[in-house]
């Protein structure tokens, strides 16, 4: 099992969650595909799930809430850039042209956190690790594997996340122009692409990436379960992938990685 024991360095994906309108349905979904377990939290934490597998932390399910009279959050899976200062990610992301959504927050010990969008629009969170760094597993069925920046200016989202982060955006080997990597400390921890390649009227975001075992049996049990097909399962230089939404809307990806 790929397990990761040690913080991750500032700027890595280390993360990520979903805000879910229903969140039982969305606990048993991701249950029934990627064999997580996980049940609604104490209410402290606004029940938030911590999901786990083989005893592991791989992702969280929360419920969707939102203040008195404003509008629920859209169903999303969020992925998280680590830091080792919240506050001054924060004060960074203003200064190099983001927009803060959530300010910086306790979540009691376990760290501290805010969610903003980059200045192409792409929502992200940050977590400054307290008692937990993030995901303790990666790299296997049912776990996060890559994170990938969606954007139409990629100039812009360099300048952004090398600012605020330290990471540098540039070519993948094999693919100049074409798609990117998300350096951090010189190795890829992510991706870009340009966002021409998506559907019209799609949003900056970033795409979370699920590892699975067999991508077209994955997408064909979603679909049973009411989930939607936007990618259908295609080969590509990194395997075998699937774009697809589960029945609340979440969209993520799923893939079956081949030696590189």
């Amino acid at each position: 099992m790929p397990e990761v024991t040690t913080a991750y360095a500032p700027g890595t994906p280390c993360w990520v969650d979903l805000m879910a309108k229903d969140q039982q349905s969305a606990l048993d979904l991701y249950r029934d595909l990627f064999g997580w377990q996980g049940q609604v939290g104490p209410a402290e934490f606004g029940g938030y799930a911590m999901c786990t597998l083989n005893e592991k932390p791989v992702a969280g399910i929360g419920p969707a809430m939102a203040p008195e009279g404003q509008p629920t959050p859209p169903t999303v899976w969020t992925s998280y850039l680590s830091t080792n200062d919240a506050d001054a990610t924060q004060a960074a992301i203003t200064k190099a042209g983001g927009t803060v959504i959530v300010p910086v927050m306790d979540i009691g010990t376990v760290g501290r956190m805010l969610v903003a969008s980059d200045p192409t629009g792409a929502v992200f969170g940050v977590w400054q690790p307290g008692d937990f760094f993030g995901a303790h597993v990666v790299n296997e069925h049912g776990a996060l594997t890559w994170n990938e920046l969606h954007t139409a200016d990629v100039p812009a989202a360099t300048a952004f996340y090398r600012a605020v982060f330290g990471a540098e955006i540039a070519p993948m080997e094999g693919m100049e122009g074409e798609y990117f990597a998300f350096n951090i400390d010189g190795s890829a921890r992510g991706g870009v692409a340009k966002l021409q390649n998506d559907p019209p009227g799609t949003p900056a975001h970033w795409l979370t990436y699920f590892a699975v075992d067999d991508a077209d049996s994955t997408v064909d049990a979603l679909v049973k379960s009411g989930g939607s097909v936007l990618v259908p399962p295609f080969d590509m230089v990194a395997g075998r992938m699937s774009v697809v939404s589960d029945p609340q809307g979440a969209i993520f990806a799923v893939i079956k990685t081949k030696p590189m």
